[in-house]
């Protein structure tokens, strides 16, 4: 799918979504757009460092370009782009909030809920969105004894699933990193440091003992490495791995210790599932006594200049018309064969996508007002989809506009979209 483009997509008859304007505007403009979670200010902090720190997340986005996207859900809607006073509401510790991962989605939406959504929530809804660069802290992983408990969070799933670029300070510091490394290998997602060694970060700390597969040094490298994967069409997600910054960092050895004594007290107190993490990050800066929070913040802040960064590195590689490597437009120029090119401004198809069925009978003797064997074919057509194929095949790129039901053939006909290379926006 063309990251110049965005499917703003019905989800049902009720208004499960909204999508704040100036989020929307941007997308619309093909602006940088960088989403950000919520869990951590109803989870992930106390009040008010939680409020503090969205607040300045945001800024730290818009001082570098981007506009920011704070993905949350509130009274049963899913929200893209919080107002400050929602923020503030989500923060507030006198209300109950949910945390709400991918599983728990549709429930919190039906029940009119309100809550933070997690790293997989997130990517799914900024997907959703056409958001495809998004800042977190860390990323969920293998539990430690998670070969006994099977306790691994949902966030390595979606990455599996979800083309959206997470950056972030690595996976948190209180999780079997190698393991969690080994589940994101078999998942498919392409992991790379960024930076000038290929160490994989522990959140609180630069290094984990385990090596990135991937490196890259610079934020050009990153966007073209987004880019490289959507041209590809390529499902899965990819994590660009930021260490923290140095100044910030935490003693390895201490940082340890406390997350051994956190661990052990969360076991003592039968503490689960979901509720582990933001148990043993509590203890952890009470341990540290309040440097964890401080180094938290100082992460996510880096992370956030450095995404926001990526997502307008990317938006100017999108809007250059080279899709591809940095050197695809000159490489282009030396083909024998003049090929259409997919540069932003190309033809725009409007008009009908439909299913054709095809009934025949294979019994020679058709029995008149009765029941005859016989088989249903379908094919895909319409005027403006046939045409809108035949210039994705010929990799021209078209934007195709055409109205799409939200029932099973509907579906098969956005998948049809995506098997021809087409583009498209629907509703």
């Amino acid at each position: 799918m063309s990251l110049t483009r965005h499917f703003i997509r019905t989800l049902s008859t009720q208004n499960v979504r909204v999508i704040s304007r100036e989020v929307q505007q941007a997308l619309s403009n093909r602006q940088p757009v960088v989403a950000l979670e919520s869990t951590v200010i109803t989870h992930g902090m106390p009040h008010p460092s939680n409020v503090h720190m969205a607040v300045d997340l945001e800024a730290i986005v818009r001082n570098n370009g981007a506009i920011p996207a704070t993905i949350g859900v509130l009274d049963g809607c899913i929200h893209v782009g919080l107002e400050k006073s929602e923020i503030e509401r989500l923060a507030d510790p006198n209300l109950k909030h949910f945390k709400v991962s991918r599983r728990d989605l549709s429930f919190v939406l039906s029940q009119g809920y309100s809550g933070g959504t997690t790293v997989s929530a997130t990517m799914l809804c900024a997907h959703k969105a056409g958001i495809p660069v998004f800042v977190t802290g860390g990323i969920g992983g293998v539990h430690r004894d998670g070969e006994d408990t099977m306790d691994v969070s949902a966030d390595l799933s979606e990455l599996g699933r979800t083309p959206v670029a997470v950056v972030c300070a690595g996976v948190k510091s209180i999780l079997d990193i190698g393991r969690t490394l080994e589940v994101l290998e078999t998942n498919g997602v392409t992991v790379a440091t960024l930076g000038d060694s290929d160490d994989f970060p522990a959140f609180f700390t630069q290094t984990s003992g385990h090596k990135s597969p991937h490196h890259v040094t610079s934020i050009q490298d990153c966007a073209a490495l987004i880019n490289a994967s959507v041209n590809a069409g390529i499902d899965s997600g990819i994590v660009i791995a930021v260490p923290i910054p140095e100044h910030a960092a935490i003693d390895g050895e201490e940082i340890d210790q406390a997350i051994q004594l956190a661990l052990k007290e969360a076991r003592a107190e039968n503490i689960s599932g979901k509720d582990v993490t933001p148990y043993v990050l509590k203890r952890v800066n009470e341990s540290t006594k309040g440097r964890s929070l401080q180094a938290n913040i100082s992460l996510i802040k880096n992370n956030a200049t450095v995404g926001s960064q990526i997502a307008v590195s990317l938006a100017k590689l999108r809007d250059s018309g080279c899709a591809g490597k940095r050197r695809s437009c000159e490489q282009g120029k030396k083909q024998s064969i003049n090929k259409p090119t997919s540069c932003p401004g190309g033809p725009v198809v409007v008009g009908g996508a439909i299913i054709d069925f095809m009934a025949k009978i294979t019994s020679s003797n058709i029995m008149l007002e009765g029941t005859n064997p016989g088989r249903i074919m379908t094919s895909f057509g319409g005027v403006a989809r046939n045409i809108a194929e035949c210039m994705a095949r010929l990799e021209v790129d078209p934007l195709f506009i055409s109205a799409v039901g939200p029932d099973l053939h509907g579906l098969k006909l956005k998948e049809n979209f995506k098997q021809v290379g087409m583009v498209g926006t629907s509703n």
